[in-house]
């Protein structure tokens, strides 16, 4: 495994993860802290802002370039979060549950390419470790009523497609 390939891995986890913080952010602002499942969401968007901070660390720590994409991330992941939450509490959960199950493929995905090369422990072990916390997330939002959003078939049809288009440019730009 190259450097290189080590970098984008690192850059475009970072994205997600400030993406995510973003959605977060915008749902809360409409809900508000008495909304249904605000105190579930804000418990999600600190663990987020934990997993973004120890991926800010390594791109320090490594000389990663960020993403130049970052401004786009924030703005579609406010807006993202924020019209979920407008729809209703299970769409802002449909989100949730669509976003972590394409972070789960995701992180799965590299964990399988990180385990056949052996070529970074240190980030296999941390990629681990969200991808647990992901997946959290994502059995806490179907728990919570995601199913019930209005056409949620196509809202989470759409927003995974929104994220493995964001994961592909965020690797590469």
């Amino acid at each position: 495994m190259t450097k290189e390939e080590l970098h984008r891995m690192i850059r475009v986890d970072q994205a997600g993860e400030f993406g995510a913080t973003r959605i977060y952010e915008g749902q809360l602002a409409v809900m508000g802290d008495r909304g249904p499942h605000a105190a579930e969401i804000a418990g999600m968007a600190a663990q987020e802002e934990g997993h973004r901070a120890k991926f800010d660390a390594l791109m320090a720590e490594r000389g990663v370039r960020p993403t130049v994409l970052a401004p786009l991330w924030s703005a579609a992941g406010y807006a993202l979060g924020a019209a979920t939450a407008l729809i209703g509490p299970e769409a802002a959960m449909a989100c949730t549950a669509a976003v972590e199950e394409e972070i789960d493929k995701h992180y799965s995905d590299q964990l399988d390419r990180l385990e056949e090369t052996n070529a970074d422990p240190e980030l296999a072990a941390m990629i681990a470790d969200f991808r647990e916390d992901e997946r959290e997330h994502r059995d806490a939002a179907l728990a919570a009523g995601a199913e019930r959003a209005p056409a949620y078939p196509l809202l989470a049809g759409a927003i995974r497609l929104g994220c493995r288009a964001a994961i592909k440019l965020a690797e590469r730009v």
